[in-house]
């Protein structure tokens, strides 16, 4: 029970703060740090790159922000209808996010590899979510919970990747070689263990 509530405070915590991270592209007057320092400046002047840029950036940092509430028991059970509110918002910021990082993963840096890692994500990333809205409104809660763990799972890559890239950039000899492993690392682990908590924490009866 203590290790389940500090995953969960932990998972908390990493949303807010990783969720706010977009902030800094809109105080920072230099565009050129973080990931975008690998981006050619032709790309970065390109209008729709950037509105798909900003639009993925702002909305999957606003699911990042909130869906981890969508897992408290407790507030689902004493404000449903808040439960649904933010449900709600999630979903629409998820499905727009995905679908401007399907967009943006096209133009990653690394090769097919990163591109293929990154779409994949973004394209698993909006069908987990579109159908953990479907199955809700067919009356499924049991499936819905466990494609919204998917989903957020999936969202949490935000997280993970922030983890990995200082980590596997020295170990790895630079930032290219670990940028293209971590394009699928940062999220497939991530699939493997919401598998293993829908296993043994979602009742299927």
């Amino acid at each position: 029970m203590i290790l389940k509530k500090a995953s969960y405070y932990l998972l908390a915590i990493c949303g807010v703060l990783i969720g706010l991270y977009p902030i800094i592209y809109f105080i920072v007057p230099n565009r050129q740090f973080g990931l975008l320092a690998s981006k050619s400046a032709e790309l970065l002047s390109s209008t729709l790159w950037n509105t798909m840029f900003y639009t993925h950036i702002v909305l999957g940092g606003i699911a990042l922000l909130i869906g981890w509430l969508q897992f408290n028991k407790k507030l689902r059970l004493k404000n449903i209808n808040l439960h649904k509110k933010v449900g709600k918002t999630y979903v629409i910021a998820v499905l727009l996010s995905a679908l401007s990082g399907l967009y943006i993963g096209y133009f990653a840096t690394g090769g097919i590899i990163a591109k293929s890692g990154f779409m994949t994500m973004a394209l698993a990333w909006f069908l987990t979510t579109f159908f953990a809205f479907t199955t809700i409104k067919k009356g499924n809660i049991i499936q819905h919970q466990k494609l919204m763990i998917y989903s957020y799972a999936i969202c949490f890559a935000a997280v993970t990747l922030r983890i990995y890239l200082p980590i596997l950039t020295p170990i790895m000899g630079g930032f290219l070689p670990a940028y293209k492993l971590i394009s699928w690392l940062c999220w497939v682990p991530n699939i493997v263990v919401a598998y293993i908590i829908i296993k043994y924490q979602i009742k299927t009866t």
